[in-house]
């Protein structure tokens, strides 16, 4: 058999002209996308399916008369922005899987509503608020023990963003007003990541999902280590530099921090529901002492005490971020703040007024419309620029997701 003939140059270099010119024309008209292509993309962008006539009408016209950000904001109007892009956003962070295959919850719903209302998103974390469904809807009452309430109006296809009304989160939990923080004290989030363990879970993943950081990321092996508790080991594997060189970092931020989280506990049957599907956030108050400690803290934090005997033996909630010492002052704690504080409240509020929150919200959304994360000099400009329009607005994320679509609508 013959062998193939190769190409010769000039054929070659008129194959590669032809498609540079193609691929030339392409990104011409991706570039010079009309107003109506662009008022389509950011719509898709948002809301995930097509507008209507109308309202892509009324987006180009927004588009252009020079107001691209209200075309962005009309998308939202579109349930589906809140029934799906939100929620799918929100729910990974409700399980340590983190994924979005889970049912409405109250820490999704919550996150939801805040984003409906242009409220002060920073509210997530310390907030004595909830968002449950209309008691117009018929449904089942909330529940701090089951998720009926969430997947029956789930079920039941009312758009969210008309079903959803904001409480007081202490008023149908049962936890004191001063109790409660956000999504924090959700029951989804207590079921997660307070259930079992020794409460460093809510720690991790709150610190994963609202600040943008694992504990490799924000290990810090300089500061001190006299609140690292009993159940850590100082000489892992009888070497005590892997104590000193790795446990170190993570525990020495954690463990100060954590200490907010030790009245909470997540409590159900393990016998009879292993899964911990009808258990219920817990919080020891004042009336809850234990008669062999005299102490609020729940038992977990004690677990393991004779590790390493001479470890911090938590005495109450009282915190610490020693964060804002050493490599993770890059983080931007608020100098408004003390620093300190008790319960898992004022711990939250210290996250959620850094600038590595606000950061961190903005780069999330970024990714969700954008379908990528930041990745160039442009890219990371227009990021520092959204993060002070969303401190300018109050911490509204609406504002975050127009200026994310509009900023990608000739992708």
């Amino acid at each position: 058999m013959k062998a193939p003939e190769r190409m010769r140059p000039s054929a070659f270099k008129a194959c590669s002209m032809s498609l540079l010119i193609l691929l030339t024309a392409t990104y011409a008209v991706t570039a010079s996308a009309g107003a109506r292509e662009q008022a389509k993309r950011i719509h898709d962008r948002i809301a995930g399916v097509p507008p209507s006539a109308e309202v892509l009408d009324d987006m180009e016209s927004y588009i252009t008369g020079g107001s691209p950000i209200e075309a962005a904001r009309l998308a939202m109007d579109d349930p589906a922005f809140y029934d799906a892009t939100i929620k799918n956003f929100a729910a990974p962070w409700t399980n340590e899987a983190m994924t979005p295959f889970v049912p409405l919850n109250d820490y999704t719903a919550t996150v939801i509503g805040l984003v409906r209302d242009g409220a002060d998103f920073r509210e997530v974390l310390f907030g004595d608020v909830l968002y449950v469904g209309d008691s117009a809807l018929g449904l089942p009452s909330y529940s701090p023990s089951n998720n009926t309430h969430y997947e029956e109006l789930e079920e039941s296809g009312e758009p969210l963003q008309d079903a959803l009304q904001r409480v007081n989160q202490s008023t149908f939990n049962g936890l004191p007003p001063d109790a409660t923080a956000g999504v924090i004290t959700s029951r989804a989030a207590a079921r997660a990541f307070f259930s079992a363990g020794t409460n460093r879970a809510m720690f991790r993943f709150t610190l994963i999902n609202h600040m943008c950081s694992d504990l490799e990321q924000v290990a810090d092996t300089s500061l001190p280590t006299d609140r690292i508790r009993q159940d850590v080991s100082r000489s892992p594997g009888g070497d005590s530099r892997v104590f000193l060189n790795n446990c170190v970092g993570c525990h020495t931020g954690m463990d100060p921090m954590t200490q907010a989280f030790a009245y909470y506990d997540y409590e159900y049957n393990q016998d009879s529901d292993p899964d911990g599907a009808l258990g219920r956030l817990v919080y020891n108050t004042v009336n809850d002492i234990d008669p062999e400690t005299q102490s609020r803290v729940k038992a977990k934090y004690h677990i393991n005490s004779a590790t390493f005997e001479g470890g911090y033996v938590t005495p109450d909630e009282q915190w610490d971020n020693y964060w804002r010492q050493g490599a993770n002052r890059r983080l931007g704690w608020d100098d408004a703040l003390p620093g300190s504080g008790n319960g898992a409240k004022s711990l939250g509020e210290e996250w959620a007024h850094s600038k590595a929150f606000a950061e961190c919200q903005v780069k999330k959304v970024f990714t969700n419309v954008c379908l990528r994360p930041p990745s160039d000099s442009i890219d990371h400009n227009q990021v520092s620029a959204m993060v002070a329009s969303f401190e300018a607005s109050n911490f509204d994320l609406k504002q975050v997701f127009a200026e994310s679509a509009v900023y990608c609508a000739g992708e």
